[in-house]
């Protein structure tokens, strides 16, 4: 497929106002998904439910970060409540090197993955809603 072809998936990659190690690690790893591009409109500045109000709702698919659930949890969870306010489907991103996730977030996930590329990107191509 040509470069050109490729659909563009409008992602929210769940965040805490500021650049962070597992937040990072995630982006690189799809950025070198093979023949998948995306744009992630969450805005690393911009945590005011306002803000995330309007990121949140020109997206196909929510990504959480589990593993800075516990650490940020009302900042993460302000972003799946509005996730879910708008009917957007949430994919679970496994904490970095473990299995388990918060329960919480296990009983509103649309699905449950782990670090592995292929895996992310085909959950986001099977539950991406278009506008």
């Amino acid at each position: 497929m040509f470069e050109s072809e490729l659909e563009v998936y409008k992602i929210f990659i769940s965040h805490i106002g500021e650049n962070e190690d597992e937040y990072s690690i995630f982006i690189e790893k799809l950025q070198t998904a093979h023949e998948f591009e995306f744009k992630n409109l969450g805005i690393l500045d911009r945590i005011a439910e306002k803000d995330l109000q309007k990121q949140i709702n020109s997206v196909g698919v929510v990504i959480i970060l589990s593993g800075l659930y516990n650490k940020y949890k009302s900042i993460i969870k302000k972003q799946v409540d509005i996730a879910k306010e708008l009917d957007k489907p949430i994919i679970v991103i496994r904490p970095f090197g473990m299995e388990n996730v918060p329960f919480e977030l296990e009983k509103i996930a649309t699905d449950i993955v782990g670090w592995n590329a292929p895996c992310i990107v085909h959950s986001i191509e099977e539950n991406y809603i278009t506008e």
